[in-house]
């Protein structure tokens, strides 16, 4: 089945054909661990997960690689302030280094909290300084970089186009517009591809040009070629990345090697809070521990991510993740029920399922249409182990553990229990209260204790 994506490089949506027909190349722009990872950049990994699951469901193999930035990425995006991980270390009175073990640690934990597989290449960039170092020696070589008293600089005017992926007018570029960042730049949008280090810097290394350290860009450029070759299949990344990193790897990569690196470009739109942006100053910026520690299952967050497309904004609100939570509770249930079932149903069923499925996901990983048909599916009326096992093949692109109930350490329910949980849990929905009682005496009566929490609703046997 044709596997369709958006590509930001061409604007339009296209079939994708991987340069090797069996293992797709995939490069993901990792997080600056200079700072917690928020729910915000947390969107951008599932929308990556999702697509690494995707291709799997379609029988490829993997080879992604995603950095780790730990120098180089200024404060501006642009070529102006200091390096992030030094305001950091600064201001928790740290090293460079202990900053970025500590909070690439806490942002692998926050991966696995929402089941997030890891890439098989994970490249942190002050391990690369010497490929990067090459990279930048040979742009020079090619006539595509020079030399200030401050810097080394990518020449945009030796493209035959820049920029390519934003297609923006170049007096709305940010990046380095700005002639007072550097006066012996040839052009007000050339960027800096290393940068020398001023004597108290704590982040140099040497160069041809005395003690310095790589600019933001060149990382991903360097890493993304040892690994994946001068042209692999798909970049990825938040929309944010498009008008500076991403368009500036793009303009190294024609300079080295004369191709763009990647055939198709995917980023993942921005995450809204209660219907504004996520900001310090507003007090807004959620963490995935501040989800956890408000009693919700991390999944949470990942099935709420699933009700908007990567490509859309999407508004985040605690009222959203509490339906998302009681929706999780009703997908576990509802697999439990069709696990105990004994329902005859026919494949034909089953397939026209699962081909809705596999058409959604394929259409550049559209998962509100294919959570329709998770829908679809565990409220099919005849409750039947064919379905549950339908449903644990639609989880391996969910990644939602629908097969684990809500608390690991209760007992499989009778399907008998799971029917009243059910109706009940719809009665309360519609607000009858009285319905909602009946039901709750009736299952103490059967040996149950029923529980209504944050993080769903939980069922014990009475001791």
């Amino acid at each position: 089945m044709d596997i369709y994506f958006y590509n930001t490089l061409t604007r339009k949506k296209e079939i994708f054909e991987p340069i090797d027909k069996k293992e797709v190349r995939i490069y993901s722009c990792g997080p600056t661990v200079y700072k917690n990872a928020s729910i915000g950049n947390m969107r951008t990994n599932i929308f990556q997960d999702v697509l690494r699951r995707v291709l799997k469901y379609n029988g490829y193999s993997l080879k992604h690689a995603m950095n780790i930035t730990d120098v180089g990425h200024l404060v501006s995006d642009g070529d102006e302030g200091e390096d992030k991980m030094l305001k950091s270390a600064r201001e928790e009175k740290k090293s460079p280094m202990e900053i970025a073990q500590y909070y690439t640690e806490l942002f692998f934990k926050d991966l696995k909290a929402l089941n997030i597989e890891m890439p098989e290449i994970i490249c942190k960039a002050t391990d690369h300084i010497q490929e990067m170092l090459e990279y930048v020696e040979k742009l020079m070589e090619n006539g595509y970089a020079y030399e200030t008293s401050t810097a080394i600089y990518f020449d945009v005017s030796k493209l035959d186009k820049y920029p390519i992926l934003s297609n923006l007018n170049l007096e709305d570029q940010k990046a380095g517009a700005r002639i007072d960042v550097d006066r012996e730049k040839r052009n007000h949008y050339d960027f800096a591809l290393w940068i020398k280090a001023p004597e108290n810097h704590l982040m140099k290394w040497d160069s041809p040009w005395g003690l310095s350290y790589p600019g933001w860009h060149i990382e991903c450029s360097a890493m993304g070629q040892k690994y994946l070759g001068d042209q692999f299949d798909i970049h990825t990344g938040g929309i944010d990345l498009v008008p500076t990193h991403h368009e500036n790897e793009i303009a190294q990569s024609k300079g080295k090697c004369g191709k763009i690196p990647a055939r198709y470009w995917m980023h993942g739109e921005y995450l809204l809070i209660d219907g504004g942006k996520m900001s310090k100053s507003l007090g807004n910026v959620y963490l995935v521990k501040d989800i956890i520690e408000k009693g919700y299952n991390p999944l949470v967050y990942r099935l709420f991510s699933y009700s908007s497309h990567y490509r859309n904004k999407l508004n985040f609100t605690w009222e959203g993740i509490e339906a998302a939570s009681k929706s999780l509770e009703r997908l576990k249930n509802a697999y439990q029920m069709h696990l105990q079932g004994s329902d005859e149903i026919e494949d034909k069923a089953i397939g026209e399922l699962e081909n809705k499925f596999h058409i959604a996901i394929n259409d550049d990983l559209n998962m509100p249409v294919a959570m329709g048909v998770v829908w679809d599916t565990v409220r099919y009326e005849k409750k039947s182990p064919k379905i549950a096992k339908l449903i644990e093949k639609f989880d391996t692109v969910l990644g939602l553990k629908i097969a684990e109930p809500m608390d690991r350490n209760e007992q499989q329910l009778p399907q008998e229990i799971l029917e009243l949980v059910e109706q009940r849990k719809q009665a309360r929905e519609n607000k009858d209260w009285n319905k909602s009682d009946e039901l709750r005496n009736l299952i103490q009566s059967k040996g149950y204790e029923i529980k209504d929490t944050k993080n769903g609703t939980e069922i014990k046997i009475i001791k």
